[in-house]
């Protein structure tokens, strides 16, 4: 079955970073669209970034452009986020998501805090 398994979140201050990474199996990889989303405690879910399944094309939310990275390694089977530059606003729990005939698929999320 499919599974998205998100690792690398944790407490950073602000102006710090970290790097996201989300381990599909299950799924083609390589010829999926893979995105991060994100949750903020009391608010709604948001699209942090995509990615196309080549890794040539890219999108971000204008709250993180500049700052945030989205990658992937088609080998590895494997999509990343590296956040630069956090800030307390940044804080949320981050979900990897992907879409596969049809069905939307989620991680479990990983907990991501910015705080002094």
């Amino acid at each position: 079955q499919v599974q998205l398994v998100e690792s690398g979140g944790g407490l950073v201050q602000p102006g710090g970073s970290l790097r996201l990474s989300c381990a599909a199996s299950g799924i083609t990889f390589s010829t999926n669209f893979m995105r991060w989303y994100r949750q903020a405690a009391g608010k709604e879910r948001e699209l942090v970034a995509d990615i196309s399944s080549t890794g040539g094309r890219t999108n971000y939310a204008d709250s993180v452009k500049g700052r945030f990275t989205i990658s992937r390694d088609n080998a590895k089977n494997t999509v990343y986020l590296q956040m630069d530059s956090l800030k307390p606003e940044d804080t949320a729990v981050y979900y990897c998501h992907t879409i596969v005939s049809y069905f939307n698929y989620w991680g479990q999320g990983t907990q991501v805090t910015v705080s002094s």
